[in-house]
């Protein structure tokens, strides 16, 4: 809901192939290389041990979710999985941590997922050959721990790989003409944002009724992450107690939350303050270098039907004004829009994926893409009814300012796409060095049966 940036991560939709794989791995984590025995064995990485099963286990996870597994060979899988072992092995070697709260709250989530796809706990536990719950979730806290770790270490070798604007020109000048890639139609997207008023004594409420979940942990020592999950309206995390982490170099939510995160002391608890999403308190759990373990609770202040319904009349009116020339779309976006972010830019929507004002149609989120596909350049929509997750109602129009039909990548027009596409092939060239650094300074023994295979880094160091 906070989000204001998509990021990749590790999602429940694939735990049941990495804890099928994981099951593997029972009991062998703390022994020494030479302990193992090696039949069955496919290869050892630094302190993590894959099976010849698990390659096996892998295909046929693979194949269930409907994963074409055709031209994908034994030799490449497993490739992938002694890299996920090495950035995991590497990320213990250089102290990163990974919060034991977040890691139980993934476990949590996973318990309930599987109880949902197979109908009950106990079926999950037979399905998973599992003797009792703490041992199965034991397993997997050692599952989503190694591939926190991984990620961890993975966003640490790219963490300060930047390009300068001759890299960009110089990595498109190097792609031949006719491998250029051609991007799909993109629009861009203008808005403005009416909400409707809320009453001091609603405000007020709201207000108190933060001071006292505040009050109660700092006075009477109860869980702040309790009141999270009992009272916040924050969907996005609820469940795990009001928690993010947050990075000072990678922005994820809007500024005041921001503000207020990075201006806090371990232990302290914020004052009641409004964003565009609600009021919200607001504690930091744990700093570590640049990024800050935080729980928040919020509350969305309730709205009159009166005031939401004169919002839409402002709105109407703005919009009639706009349609009969009175007032140009972007002037009345900044006179008029409740929208911060898009307000001061004539009320241009930014894309949360690239960072630019361009949305290509057929990546769009399929709410916006609902609204707006029907919209030619320069129409506005009629005044369009919102509601977030917390349950903040809101009305909006929108208009579709610019219109770039399919084209082959340009550099003056679409600098920031192919800035990205030169920062991630530098990105994979860094990858690329460390990978082949680490894996000669980290002990490595692939089976004999594995050794004839042609893998993308020197696995068998040669």
């Amino acid at each position: 809901m906070l989000y204001k940036q998509i990021k990749l991560k590790f999602t429940l939709k694939y735990l049941k192939a990495l804890f099928t794989l994981f099951l593997g791995f029972q009991g062998i984590f703390s022994q020494e290389p030479s302990r193992f025995k090696l039949d069955g064995v496919a290869s050892v990485v630094g302190d993590y041990v894959i099976l010849d099963s698990d390659i096996d286990k892998t295909f046929s996870e693979m194949e269930s979710q409907g994963i074409s597994t055709k031209n994908v060979t034994k030799c490449e899988l497993l490739g992938k999985l002694m890299e996920d072992k090495l950035y995991a092995h590497h990320a213990i070697q250089d102290s990163l941590e990974v919060s034991d709260t977040e890691i139980y709250s993934y476990v949590d989530q996973s318990i309930e997922y599987f109880t949902e796809q197979l109908g009950s706990l106990e079926k999950v536990l037979e399905f998973y050959n599992k003797k009792d719950e703490l041992s199965f979730r034991d397993e997997l806290y050692q599952l989503n721990k190694i591939q926190k770790l991984s990620q961890l270490m993975q966003a640490k070798v790219v963490d300060d790989v930047e390009v300068t604007p001759e890299e960009v020109k110089l990595f498109y000048e190097s792609i031949p003409v006719y491998d250029l890639p051609v991007f799909g139609t993109e629009l861009e997207i203008s808005q403005i944002v009416i909400e409707p008023s809320v009453s001091d004594e609603e405000k007020n409420r709201v207000i108190d009724l933060l001071n006292s979940f505040k009050n109660d942990v700092e006075e009477k020592g109860l869980s702040f992450a309790s009141k999270a999950i009992l009272y916040s309206q924050d969907p996005g995390s609820r469940a795990n107690g009001g928690k993010y982490t947050l990075h000072r170099k990678r922005p994820r939510m809007v500024k005041e939350f921001r503000d207020v995160a990075f201006s806090l002391e371990e232990g302290e608890i914020s004052s009641p303050f409004k964003t565009e999403f609600g009021w919200h308190i607001l504690t930091v759990e744990n700093i570590r270098g640049q990024q800050v373990d935080i729980r928040h609770i919020l509350i969305t202040p309730n709205v009159d039907e009166s005031k939401l319904l004169e919002s839409k009349k402002l709105l109407d009116t703005i919009r009639k004004r706009i349609v009969d020339k009175e007032i140009k779309f972007e002037d009345a976006a900044f006179n008029f829009s409740y929208d911060k972010e898009t307000r001061n830019n004539g009320g241009k929507l930014v894309n949360p994926i690239t960072g630019d004002t361009r949305f290509e149609l057929t990546k769009m989120d399929p709410k916006l893409y609902s609204q707006v596909k029907n919209l030619d350049e320069g129409e506005i929509s009629l005044p369009l009814l919102e509601t977030d997750r917390s349950g903040l109602k809101k009305f909006k129009i929108i208009m579709v300012s610019k219109r770039l039909e399919e084209h082959v990548a340009n550099f003056s027009k679409d600098f920031t796409k192919i800035k990205d596409l030169a920062l991630k092939d530098k990105q994979l060239e860094t990858v690329k060095k460390w990978l082949g650094l680490k894996i000669e300074e980290t002990f490595v023994n692939v089976n004999k049966s594995f050794r004839a295979c042609n893998f993308s880094n020197n696995w068998n160091k040669q």
